[in-house]
């Protein structure tokens, strides 16, 4: 079904037809869709009533469809599901999709609201980036990351599900149960990728593997799948305790751990024996098509691979002029690779626990916390917490963070890597702490999850530009919280700028120009001083996961641009509190949504003069 162009007949008689689509949208949901929110004052009532059906009927189908996402998002009554990954799901996930960009097209955009007619914007964003790469099948078989991926997603989906009472852990078991099919599922879209030319490079099937030996040898109730029934609510009663940790006992052996050992052995055996040595999309049939689309949706940009690139470089050159200034100041009479030498081998720079590793990164914290009103006018509820990431992960592993559900009805947390405290330094913690929690992915995210005036698609939004655009830029506000007070901790910061500026650098040769991952490691270690250990992983990451490495520092530069010119427009009107509520009022945005905000509250304040 095709509607009607908007400029081709009166918006008034596109009504029947829309909200005839609309009714046929919501009736894909399992459960009723939510009774839409009050149009904005002064919004057509239709219009606005329409356009949140929309929101709604679309809200409703992707958490039946998607119902890993659901849980993650707090959303629990599909908490004894897993997602079908059929060809016949997949193909109706995608005609779905079309209609619905068929009618927030046809809607009046004159007719809304400010803030709707941005909703509509995102909408329609979204649903156009997620089309594009509809016929990029190939692209789409490469489920298996270096760093994460199909193999690693059901343990973290457990460790994610609540067990507060019986009828959730019994969710769980459901679980457990319905993984074996959802294995066989994937196995089947890696050997169509295989037949397509799609198939991981050996050095990120390598990394798969050891992953998967990980889990496969925590056997019994140390197994990653175990981990929801070490920790049923202490209102369980005991009898039902032991059922339900004998059952999933039962599960484990006869069927989750054999369903990841198939999935081991295909992986080890066909794939890895059809596995390419070296990676970079522009070695796969039509790679060159599918990293532009993937710039493009990454930095919500038009930018090109070429002008990334020239990018990386121009920034590189500014960092390395700021390094060379610390290490001055530290009286640093060697040259860059002797200074990062000394900051990785000294072991005071070290702690000497897991334990000692997290303490840190909770005292830097609290003191980031305390600091917070001075560049914030409000603050989110939600608290956050650090802990320790999954052994399984290995201690080469990233830190990340994770968001507290929608329903508020728990806090974010700081995924650190304790079990590589050997390979952390103390001068590196300040900038990393910023980034995974306040003011970076912490206070960003769990302000949108309590923006209840927006729709629920954009308070759950992700845009990588945005997110780790703001991420990065979290970090150069540590030196107004009382960060990076000493030399050590300054080049930590720097350090993890130049590793973003450099990131664009060795994406885009990579994927675009055709750079070997032996070239990309030599480049992020001249650059960066990053142990070869660390930058062997992260760059076996930007092959697994192409273009992602891109948003961060293409992100924070548009935010800075966009600080300088509100700064220089209003001059001492300019309140960076203010200006940073803008920028995280809007939840996660494509950044030219974000810059019209900006440039839309500078108006505002100018004319307030």
């Amino acid at each position: 079904m095709r509607l009607p162009l908007r400029h081709s007949r009166s918006p008034l008689r596109w009504w029947p037809l829309i909200l005839a689509l609309l009714g046929a949208l919501a009736g894909c949901a399992t459960t009723p869709t939510a009774t839409p929110g009050p149009a904005q004052a002064g919004a057509p009532p239709a219009a606005a009533a329409a356009l949140h059906a929309l929101f709604d009927a679309d809200w409703e189908d992707s958490m039946r469809r998607y119902p890993e996402w659901a849980t993650y998002v707090g959303d629990h009554r599909y908490g004894d599901r897993l997602h079908d990954a059929s060809p016949e799901n997949e193909a109706d996930a995608y005609a779905r999709q079309r209609q619905r960009l068929q009618a927030a097209q046809a809607l009046p955009r004159e007719m809304l609201e400010t803030k709707d007619r941005a909703s509509l914007d995102i909408f329609i964003h979204g649903l156009q980036d997620d089309l594009t790469f509809e016929p990029l099948v190939g692209y789409r078989r490469l489920s298996l990351g270096a760093t994460g991926g199909f193999h690693t997603g059901f343990s973290n989906l457990l460790r994610a599900s609540p067990t507060r009472n019986k009828t959730q852990a019994e969710q769980v078991l459901v679980r457990l149960a319905a993984y074996p099919r959802r294995v066989d599922q994937e196995i089947a879209r890696l050997q169509q990728g295989l037949l397509l030319g799609w198939v991981a490079s050996q050095p990120v099937i390598e990394r798969v593997l050891v992953t998967l030996d990980l889990q496969l040898s925590e056997t019994g109730d140390k197994s990653p799948f175990f981990e929801p029934f070490t920790r049923l609510d202490a209102g369980i009663g005991a009898a039902d305790r032991a059922a339900l940790q004998a059952q999933a006992r039962t599960l484990l052996g006869a069927q989750v751990l054999p369903a990841q050992k198939r999935l081991r052995d295909f992986v080890a055996g066909p794939y890895a024996a059809a596995a390419p040595p070296v990676g970079g999309l522009g070695r796969y049939p039509g790679g060159a098509a599918v990293y532009a689309a993937l710039v493009r949706s990454t930095t919500t940009t038009d930018l090109t691979p070429a002008q990334i690139h020239a990018i990386g470089l121009r920034e590189v050159a500014r960092l390395r002029g700021e390094i060379a200034q610390v290490m001055r100041d530290a009286n640093w009479a060697g040259d860059f690779a002797s200074f990062v030498q000394h900051l990785n081998t000294d072991p005071s720079y070290f702690h000497t626990s897991a334990e000692a590793l997290l303490a840190g990164y909770r005292d830097i914290g609290k003191r980031l916390d305390a600091g917070l009103p001075r560049l914030f006018a409000e603050l989110p509820r939600a608290p956050w917490g650090v802990r320790p990431m999954p052994s399984h992960m290995g201690p080469d592993a990233a830190e990340y963070y994770d968001p507290p559900p929608l329903d508020g009805s728990g806090p974010g947390w700081f995924n650190a890597n304790a079990a590589g405290f050997r390979t952390r330094p103390i001068w590196a913690m300040e900038s990393l702490t910023a980034h995974e929690a306040v003011p970076g992915h912490h206070l960003q995210t769990a302000r949108a999850i309590e923006l209840g005036d927006l729709p629920r698609f954009r308070r759950a939004n992700e845009f990588v530009a945005y997110g780790e655009g703001w991420a990065l830029y979290a970090e150069t506000l540590g030196a107004d919280l009382g960060l990076y007070r000493d030399a050590p901790s300054r080049f930590g910061f720097l350090q993890n700028q130049i590793w973003r500026a450099a990131r664009l650098v060795v994406d885009t040769g990579l994927h675009d120009q055709g750079w070997s991952r032996q070239r990309a490691i030599d480049y992020l270690i001249d650059t960066t001083g990053i142990d070869v250990g660390k930058v062997s992983s992260e760059v076996d990451r930007y092959t697994s996961w192409p273009g992602q490495a891109l948003g961060y520092m293409i992100g924070q530069l548009k935010i800075v641009e966009l600080r300088d010119r509100a700064r220089d427009a209003l001059g001492d009107r300019f309140d960076i509190r203010h200006f940073h509520m803008v920028l995280l009022d809007q939840g996660a945005v494509p950044l030219g949504v974000l810059e019209s905000q900006v440039d839309g509250w500078i108006a505002t304040e100018r004319a307030r003069r």
